[in-house]
């Protein structure tokens, strides 16, 4: 008589009180599965992490004693189904009883869900015990409240918790320094080399060879620099603190085609994948901090702080709060296929080229590359939101749908309409020269709106205001931009609307 346990390939937390103690009646099993690579393309840097931390996280488990089934992608009695892979176990072991973890995706939920009524056993659910909050907090937080506003939401953390606080009051006098976070880097302060662990992952992509996964991007080495162990993140996490985070807040929006990681923790794929716990990256932060605030300024730690406790919990909480419907909202109705050079990085634009490679590369890109970068473009160019959503999920490594969804149906595409972000964020070609170098030896002229040389950006900026009026027209944070277009001269207006369609009809020839 067993407990049969499920463990997803994002449930990799070591220290959950189901492994406190060993019983020998429990049966844990991890599955590698087709259901999981093939459902969008995927980063082949991606499925390499996943596979390479759920065969660490298994061979542990079977090290500290715990009965273990494992299937590889390749092995033989694996159905590549989540459903028929534990219906096979539970008849095989005769199990009296089918538990597992709250998944973080919906789809997995439905489908786990589903699978349970089939059940003549006793089923449980338990939670991840990896969040501050629960799946249903915002939700119950929001109630009665007309936007969701990610600030008030991040104070009540904040007080909650009791972190940066003093006697109830904002530790500096300031809930937020937002506005010290967006210095651009110059090469000053010199960016201290990555962490690299160097796990070797030749068994792995082997076996995605074999299976032949279709994946993108690119990967040529056998060994992943990412953490794939809580050993690592603990170590990554280390590193952070002692090398990176006194300059982390300054220039955390910064771009730079020099710089791959900037002073980012190169933490969120093993938090997202739950070998390191949000509560363990913030204490261990603000210990730290407490320790040598002499040479590290509050700013600093109250910018990553916030995208952990504010901007990462928001962003699960509004996920479980607006799904399924959010999945297929398009506010702005936006019809226009992505690029073909987002899955090869062959443009003209310097920022596109250099933030799709860095991409391509490696898994991996900041928040405002994400954002005001590659997301800008796609939701100037009005790209179907569906295409802009299955790019960002496949192409980093960190990416799953909880997290992934609200930031770019939300945040980046504005889909929703403003549940996620109090306005569309685009930009002209002006910002991107004033946070980054990568204007610098572009191939077109961020000053210029409609010559042959005219950063694309700027045309497609003001059409992309001009054509979304109806929607937009009641959005307080766009009133000044309405202003100046209202102001435009309608003959250069047609021009920029001349030259911001013809970009979008022939994007790959920018």
């Amino acid at each position: 008589m067993k407990t049969l346990r499920l463990i997803l390939g994002d449930q990799l937390n070591s220290k959950h009180p189901w492994f406190k103690t060993v019983d020998d009646t429990v049966l844990y099993v991890l599955f590698e599965m087709r259901q999981e690579t093939d459902y969008v393309t995927h980063h082949i840097q991606k499925v390499i992490g996943f596979f390479a931390a759920m065969r660490q996280f298994a061979s542990h488990l079977k090290a500290a004693g715990h009965q273990v089934i494992y299937y590889k992608i390749t092995d033989k009695n694996n159905t590549q189904d989540l459903a028929k892979n534990l219906q096979q176990i539970l008849k095989e072991k005769n199990c009296s009883c089918f538990e597992h973890l709250y998944p973080d995706e919906y789809r997995l939920d439905k489908q786990l869900q589903d699978f349970a009524k089939t059940l003549t056993i006793e089923t449980k659910v338990a939670d991840t015990a990896h969040f501050y909050t629960k799946r249903a907090d915002l939700k119950t937080f929001y109630t009665g409240k007309k936007q969701f506003v990610m600030e008030s939401f991040y104070r009540d953390m904040r007080k909650k918790h009791d972190i940066l606080m003093v006697y109830g009051n904002p530790e500096g006098g300031k809930w937020n320094y937002d506005a010290t976070n967006r210095k651009k880097w110059k090469n000053d302060p010199k960016i201290p080399a990555f962490k690299n662990f160097n796990n070797d992952v030749s068994e792995v992509i082997a076996d995605i060879n074999s299976a032949k996964i279709k994946t993108m991007g690119k990967w040529d080495q056998e060994t992943f620099s990412y953490p794939i162990s809580r050993e690592e993140a603990l170590s990554q996490l280390k590193y952070f603190c002692e090398n990176l985070l006194k300059h982390f807040g300054d220039f955390q929006d910064a771009l730079h085609t020099d710089a791959v990681y900037l002073f980012h923790s190169r933490l969120s794929f093993a938090l997202n994948i739950k070998l390191i716990s949000a509560k363990n990256v913030v204490d261990t932060v603000l210990n730290y901090y407490r320790k040598h605030d002499d040479s590290i300024d509050i700013s600093q730690v109250e910018g990553f702080i916030r995208q952990v406790i504010g901007w990462r919990e928001y962003m699960r909480g509004m996920y479980w709060a607006l799904m399924p419907d959010f999945k297929s909202k398009n506010h702005l109705n936006n019809t226009n296929k992505l690029a073909d050079f987002y899955w090869t990085g062959n443009t003209k634009m310097a920022c596109l080229k250099h933030a799709i490679t860095n991409s391509l590369d490696n898994a991996y890109a900041h928040h405002i590359q994400r954002l005001m970068i590659t997301g800008n473009y796609a939701l100037l160019t009005q790209t179907h939101p569906d295409a802009v959503d299955a790019w960002y999920l496949g192409i980093y490594a960190d990416a799953v749908e909880w997290v992934q969804l609200p930031n770019t149906r939300g945040m980046s595409q504005f889909a929703d309409g403003g549940n996620i972000a109090t306005k569309p964020y685009v930009s002209s070609g002006s910002y991107i020269q004033k946070m980054s170098n990568y204007c610098d030896g572009c191939h077109y002229n961020y000053k210029k709106k409609t010559e042959e040389d005219a950063c694309p950006f700027n045309s497609l900026y003001w059409n992309f205001l001009d054509d979304k009026r109806e929607q937009l027209k009641s959005n307080f944070r766009r009133k000044m931009m309405y202003h100046h277009l209202n102001k435009m001269d309608a003959k250069q207006l047609s021009a920029i609307k001349e030259r911001a369609n013809h970009i979008i009809n022939n994007q790959d020839a920018y």
